[in-house]
C-alpha cells in the first residue's frame, strides 16, 4: 500500500513505505573509533506544563533510549544541546537527567559523558559565568561522568575579547579532576554564540580555541566541533597537540571525517547519531576491519536524512530527532520537552519519514507507517 505525503509545494505524492528493516544487531565493542550519540530526552506527556514551565520528562522512556544506545556500543553525550539545553531543559533538569544517566551508565558499564554549562544563569560578570561552569562541573564529577565544557551565552555575553576566554578556560581546566571535551558550537546551532572565543573571523576564533588546549592539553581529552565546516574541522585536527582528540560534531560531513585521511581522523560526537545510533555502530565495527569503502557504504547514504533533519534553522533538528525516535518505537508520544514538536512543519516531517524508511531505521516499519498516518491525519491530510 501507498500512503500519500505532503511535499514542499502544497501538493501530496504517492509513496510505498519500505517492507522490512535493517537487519541491526548489538555487536563487539567499537575498536577504531570513540563514538558518542548525544541523546534526546521523552517528554512527559501527561504532565500538566507548558512551554516556559520546567521540563517534566518521562525518565524511564528516557533511560530506557540510553539503554538502546549502550547496547549497540555506542557512548552517551548526556545533557547536551541535542537534549534541548537552553531550548526547553533548564538547569535543574539537566542535572537531574545528569545524575540519573551517570547512575545507569554505572549499572550496565556504558560510556558516558556530560554537558557542563552555564544555563543557571541568564548573564553575569566573568566571575559569575566562572562560578556556573563550577557549579556545573562539581555535578558532571561527583556523578562519576567525564565532562564536556559546552559553549556559554552568558560568557559570550560577558567576554570583552579572546583574553576573556583564555581566562575562564584556563581556571576550569586546571580544576578538572580529569581530561575533559572542549566545544565549539557554531551560532547556527545557537545563534547566541556568534562571535565566540572573542572574534566573529573563524581563523581568529580558531587561533584563541587552539590556544586554550596548547596551554592545558593535559586537561584537553579532546574537542567536539559543530561548526558544518569539513575543511576547518579538518585544518583544526591536524593542529591539535599529539593525543588529543577531535570528535566531529558536523552533521553534515562526518562519514568523511570519520574515515579520515592519511594525516588523521575524526572521533564522533553527534546529534544523528541518537536516530542513527545501530546503523552507526554498525558501520564503525565494518570501519574496524579496514574496510574503508563498507563503511562509507553504509554510512554516506544517512547524509541526505541528517542534512534534512539539520537544515536551517539547524538549532531545531531536535524535533526531527524525536520524531524519528517516536517513530521507531523508542517512545509512545511525539510531544516535545518546551513544545518544540511544533518547530517543523508537516512537509519536513513528510520528507524525514520517507528518508528514515528508505534507509531501513524503523525496526517496524508498519508501526511507523501507521503513526505516521496518525500524524497525517490530524494535520487533515486525508488518505
Amino acid at each position: 500500500m501507498t500512503i500519500r505525503l505532503p511535499d514542499f509545494k502544497g501538493g501530496l505524492r504517492a509513496y510505498e513505505p519500505r517492507a522490512e528493516p535493517l537487519a541491526l544487531t548489538p555487536g563487539a565493542p567499537l575498536a577504531s573509533r570513540t563514538v558518542f550519540s548525544a541523546a534526546h530526552v521523552v517528554a512527559d506527556p501527561y504532565a500538566d506544563t507548558s512551554p516556559d514551565a520546567p521540563a517534566a520528562v518521562d525518565w524511564d522512556a528516557t533511560l530506557a533510549f540510553r539503554r538502546h544506545l549502550w547496547s549497540h556500543g555506542l557512548g552517551v553525550a548526556e545533557a547536551m544541546d541535542t537534549a534541548q539545553r537552553g531550548m526547553g531543559l533548564d538547569w535543574a533538569g539537566a542535572a537531574e537527567l545528569i545524575r540519573r544517566s551517570a547512575a545507569e551508565a554505572k549499572a550496565v558499564g556504558g560510556r558516558i559523558a556530560c554537558g557542563v554549562g552555564t544555563d543557571q544563569i541568564a548573564a553575569g560578570s566573568l566571575g559569575e559565568v566562572r562560578a556556573a561552569y563550577e557549579e556545573q562541573l562539581a555535578v558532571v564529577e561527583e556523578s562519576g561522568a567525564q565532562a564536556i565544557l559546552m559553549a556559554s551565552r552568558a560568557l559570550c555575553a560577558a567576554a570583552s575579547g579572546p583574553e576573556d576566554y583564555l581566562e575562564v578556560y584556563g581556571h576550569l581546566l586546571r580544576q578538572a579532576g580529569e581530561p575533559v571535551v572542549l566545544h565549539w558550537l557554531g551560532p547556527m546551532f545557537d545563534p547566541a554564540l556568534e562571535g565566540y572565543w572573542g572574534s566573529s573571523d573563524l581563523d581568529t576564533a580558531t587561533d584563541t580555541f587552539l590556544e586554550v588546549i596548547a596551554a592545558h592539553p593535559d586537561k584537553v581529552d579532546g574537542i567536539k566541533v559543530s561548526l558544518l565546516d569539513a575543511a576547518r574541522e579538518i585544518d583544526i585536527r591536524r593542529r591539535l597537540p599529539q593525543g588529543v582528540r577531535c570528535y566531529t560534531g558536523d552533521d553534515f560531513n562526518y562519514p568523511e571525517l570519520i574515515a579520515g585521511d592519511e594525516k588523521g581522523f575524526s572521533h564522533a560526537l553527534l546529534g544523528i547519531f541518537d536516530p542513527l545510533g545501530p546503523l552507526a555502530a554498525e558501520a564503525v565495527r565494518v570501519l574496524d576491519t579496514g574496510d574503508v569503502a563498507g563503511f562509507r557504504g553504509l554510512l554516506d547514504p544517512t547524509v541526505e536524512l541528517s542534512r534534512h533533519l539539520f537544515r536551517t534553522p539547524t538549532r531545531f533538528y531536535k524535533t526531527g530527532v524525536v520524531f524519528l525516535a517516536w517513530l521507531a518505537g523508542h517512545q509512545s508520544h511525539f510531544t516535545m520537552v518546551g513544545g518544540l514538536q511544533s518547530a517543523r512543519s508537516l512537509p519536513h516531517f513528510a520528507r524525514a519519514y520517507e528518508l528514515a524508511d528508505g534507509l531501513g531505521l524503523f525496526p517496524d516499519p508498519k508501526q511507523a507507517e501507521e503513526r505516521m498516518r496518525n500524524l497525517l491525519a490530524l494535520y487533515g491530510v486525508a488518505q
